[in-house]
């Protein structure tokens, strides 16, 4: 494996190429990144590198959101099966039809969605800024919001909003066993739990604190000597156990596991071997259709503007 790591280092070196990897990635993926991040900070680095050459670890829709904010840069992902059950849960067509029949509504899509369904978007979010992206509308604004109904759901309980949700959820996010988790509280009565918005909101119920991966992070991190129970894919266990080393990170187990973990299958696709492939044969490359990335991008564009002058 050393040398399968030496020679993607050399690659990107020789090709003055980005590697960008998601949280939810593979350890070994993570630690040979430039960056990693959420969703939120990958789009922000992908809108700032001067590299010529993006490689998104990570999921198709996360590739696609780099080409639609980089049109002049040639963006790879290590394998192109690597979806999001997210984003599938709202087809384009379905979802602009439903837009349609809601003229009056400001329509906020969350970021794990594909550039087309973001054409049909005013601004995106992501679970880092979507609360306060949404409270920084009026309170009788008319929103709809997808795909996740979960995240919706939660917004619109802490916000005390009325937004109409688009019907979709993350696979991984909504198999999380209440019962596993109330053993596990039982088991380690001083661990914290740390839960994603995209969980369902009876595993919210039993969070000590909600928040994105990197927010998450940001609060073990801050408070090293607890214990934490993590409701989220268990990638962002790696980073969670290399910056807190003596802390103890246990994950919440889904419903049908005989292991102790909840990983997306979509994003364990992408490995070392595909990501030197990708580097070496500069493919798969992502395309958006021209006319669909010009209407995307200005939603996407939108967010930033507005995490950034929210301090996100």
């Amino acid at each position: 494996m050393s040398d399968l790591i030496e020679a993607i280092k050399q690659l990107k070196k020789e090709k003055n190429a980005l590697i960008l990897a998601h949280y939810y990635q593979q350890g070994e993926i993570q630690d040979i990144a430039d960056y990693v991040g959420d969703s939120l900070a990958l789009a922000q680095w992908a809108a700032k590198t001067e590299a010529p050459i993006i490689v998104m670890c990570g999921v198709h829709f996360m590739g696609e959101t780099a080409k639609v904010l980089c049109p002049d840069k040639k963006v790879l992902v290590p394998d192109m099966a690597a979806g999001c059950s997210l984003a599938d849960s709202c087809p384009a067509d379905e979802f602009a039809r439903f837009v349609a029949e809601h003229p009056d509504h400001t329509v906020i899509s969350y970021v794990n969605t594909t550039a087309a369904v973001k054409a049909v978007t005013d601004v995106v979010v992501t679970s880092t800024n979507a609360r306060q992206i949404v409270e920084s509308f009026p309170k009788e604004e008319k929103i709809i919001f997808g795909p996740d109904r979960n995240l919706g759901s939660y917004i619109n309980a802490i916000t005390g909003r009325e937004m109409l949700l688009w019907n979709g959820a993350c696979h991984v996010h909504e198999q999380f066993s209440v019962e596993k988790i109330v053993e596990l509280k039982q088991q380690y009565p001083d661990a914290v739990v740390l839960a994603h918005p995209e969980c369902k909101s009876v595993v919210l119920k039993l969070a000590d604190v909600v928040g994105s991966t990197a927010a998450l992070l940001k609060y073990a991190v801050a408070h090293p000597e607890k214990r934490y129970i993590v409701a989220t894919e268990s990638g962002i266990l790696h980073e969670m156990q290399k910056k807190c080393p003596d802390t103890t990170f246990i994950p919440a187990p889904p419903n049908d596991s005989t292991c102790g973990c909840n990983e997306c299958n979509f994003m364990r696709l992408n490995t070392l071997q595909k990501l030197y492939d990708c580097l070496k044969n500069e493919t798969p490359e992502i395309t958006v259709d021209p006319a669909i990335a010009e209407k995307a991008v200005r939603p996407i564009q939108r967010m930033l503007e507005i995490s950034a002058k929210l301090g996100l």
